[in-house]
């Protein structure tokens, strides 16, 4: 019986409930949970543990650093954050600089007050803050510390920005793209999301499900 963490390459369009799910029937075990959820639109490194004791030391993966690449998307509003919510467009007084989005990442770096997105499985009185956003109740998720160790600036092409993150744990990509279209004045949201690597867990040793070994099942 196959036992013990393993890093999945999850892929957009799957919650990653689908790939513990997946796991459990692959492995026939019940005993499977995950480290830190990708958004259905985000792919990536997700760390899965099969069987008692790697279940058991999920906890300590989910506070380990996290890698990640994003396109940030300007000059839109999403109630998601992402591009999976209702976008409407903003009216820019003007197009900002390079100069100027690069001056407002770098007021990210390091450790920030950051408010999670209503649409966050972060529980508000037991209840998932998503799914309080869907039945369209009232979300106010309080600003908490989170860490950002490295912010840098890949490519900016209005309305594009592309940026690599390492990040502490519970640090929310999407959160930095709106704060970051609230800063220019232009509203933004994630467009794409990939989480490269989770603690020593990399992409690059990733397994996708489709090349889950048969002699697994």
């Amino acid at each position: 019986m196959i036992e013990g963490m393993f890093a999945i390459y999850k892929e957009e369009g799957m919650t990653s409930h689908d790939v513990v799910r997946t796991i459990r029937r692959l492995t026939h075990q019940k005993r499977v949970g995950h480290a830190g959820t990708l958004d259905p639109c985000a792919k990536g490194v997700l760390v899965v543990g099969v069987g008692r004791a790697a279940t058991k030391t999920l906890k300590l993966v989910v506070g380990t650093e996290k890698e990640y690449l994003t396109r940030i998307k300007l000059g839109w509003r999403s109630t998601t954050d992402d591009r999976e919510g209702r976008i409407e467009p903003v009216a820019c007084p003007s197009i900002p600089s390079e100069t100027q989005v690069r001056q407002a990442l770098a007021g990210f770096q390091g450790i920030i007050d950051q408010r999670p997105p209503a649409f966050s499985a972060i529980k508000v009185h037991g209840r998932a803050a998503y799914k309080l956003a869907r039945a369209a109740k009232e979300v106010d998720l309080p600003a908490r510390k989170v860490e950002a160790k490295v912010i840098e600036l890949l490519a900016y092409a209005w309305p594009y920005v592309d940026v690599r993150l390492v990040t502490g744990p519970g640090f929310y990509v999407r959160s930095l793209a709106r704060d970051l279209g609230e800063i220019l004045g232009t509203g933004g949201y994630t467009e794409t999301l990939e989480r490269t690597r989770v603690g020593p867990y990399t992409k690059e040793q990733a397994i996708r499900l489709a090349d889950w070994p048969h002699n697994h099942e």
